[in-house]
């Protein structure tokens, strides 16, 4: 549905100063203008954008396909990739780190679509989230001990529902003594720390052959990694990533696309199986189990927002299932006079695993969850 009058604030933006749009022709103006995170060009004519997690129609237009297609092959081609007939599909990234993905015909039935994913400008950070309602101080804080206790962490969640950006706030709470690799298919995490080896995957090309997130696992291995960050599994590298975070490359990180932390646990079952071995059901569950220590599940609300709905704790196996234990939960009470969805985070009460990890290690418990665990703690002692 269009909002025209949104529509033409959305377009009567200056352009910023620190960055130049000018190639980007019709865009440039939305590119400039911090309230769109997303534009979607579906063809020449129509050209929508995302303001406040809602999708308008602008008007926008290219004036025919060559047009657009310049504009497509300036972004991809920046990047040392390559857009044909032959090759209709591309993922790239804009030189402000905005990640960018494109289909062309005869993928793309109706004409190119393009769509860039804004980068936002500086970290976000705890007080950032919370302040938007995605979680509490309370949760950030559990999150905040699991990756300072060295547990490995998984963030799930569906397309556009925030993984990136809580996988790079968590990354905030990495060592600045640590060695940190990277690994994405189209670098756009934003590690502060100043020892970070980043790693990008590259499609086959006319001047060499494909490297794969799996191949990058791989190699990081080779690295010296303390940590790894792989910014999303999407294939066989999923075993590749259990075997490091199995042998002694713990307190690292990654996101998945699932509905809930259960469909994470058995994504990464099915991705395993992608990577050819002949590996029993029950030895891969056995392998996920020893290797994962906590899933962050968000999810994109009717209103647009995101919030983590969900933090569970890997406890083991009951014979062949993997038992799991939730941490903490968005509980939804209703639906607020402008439409957004109002709630509460809760604590289920269970003491997490992972605060004995922080304990054995010598590590403080962050101030944000001493009140729910400080009196379990003393139980347990």
């Amino acid at each position: 549905m269009a909002l025209h009058g949104e529509a033409d604030a959305v377009i009567d933006q200056p352009q910023s100063a620190a960055n130049d749009y000018s190639h980007l022709g019709p865009l440039g103006p939305l590119m400039a203008n911090p309230q769109v995170t997303e534009i979607m060009v579906m063809g020449v004519r129509d050209v929508y954008v995302e303001v406040d997690g809602k999708i308008v129609l602008t008007p926008v237009s290219f004036a025919n396909d060559d047009e657009l297609m310049a504009v497509i092959r300036y972004i991809v081609e920046a990047v040392g990739r390559r857009i044909s007939a032959e090759t209709p599909l591309a993922d790239a990234r804009l030189a402000d780190g905005s990640r960018v993905h494109v289909a062309i015909p005869p993928v793309a039935v109706d004409g190119p679509l393009l769509n860039i994913r804004k980068f936002v400008r500086g970290p976000l950070n705890m007080e950032d989230l919370i302040r938007l309602g995605s979680c509490s101080e309370s949760a950030f804080g559990f999150l905040k001990a699991c990756v300072i206790a060295r547990a490995n962490v998984v963030i799930s969640g569906g397309t556009g529902s925030g993984k990136t950006t809580l996988l790079n706030v968590l990354s905030g709470y990495l060592p600045d003594d640590e060695r940190i690799v990277t690994i994405e298919d189209a670098a756009e995490l934003q590690l502060r720390q100043r020892h970070v080896a980043r790693l990008e995957s590259r499609p086959a090309g006319p001047d060499g052959k494909e490297i794969t997130i799996r191949d990058l696992v791989v190699s990081s291995l080779r690295m010296r990694p303390d940590r790894l960050v792989v910014g999303e599994v999407r294939g066989p590298e999923a075993l590749d990533m259990l075997q490091a975070m199995n042998t002694g490359h713990d307190g690292s990180m990654t996101s998945i696309h699932a509905n809930k932390p259960r469909d994470a646990l058995a994504r990464i079952e099915t991705l395993v199986l992608m990577a050819g071995y002949d590996l029993p059901v029950r030895a891969i569950r056995a392998q996920i189990t020893s290797a994962i220590n906590v899933i962050v599940h968000l999810e994109r609300m009717r209103d647009g927002g995101r919030k983590v709905v969900q933090i569970s704790e890997v406890t083991g196996m009951e014979e062949d299932v993997i038992t799991m234990q939730d941490v903490f939960r968005f509980i939804r009470t209703g639906i607020d006079e402008q439409g957004r969805v109002i709630g509460r985070f809760a604590s289920t009460g269970l003491r997490p695993r992972v605060l004995d990890q922080l304990e054995n290690l010598g590590l403080e418990m962050p101030e944000e969850i001493i009140s729910l665990f400080h009196e379990s703690a003393r139980s347990m002692r």
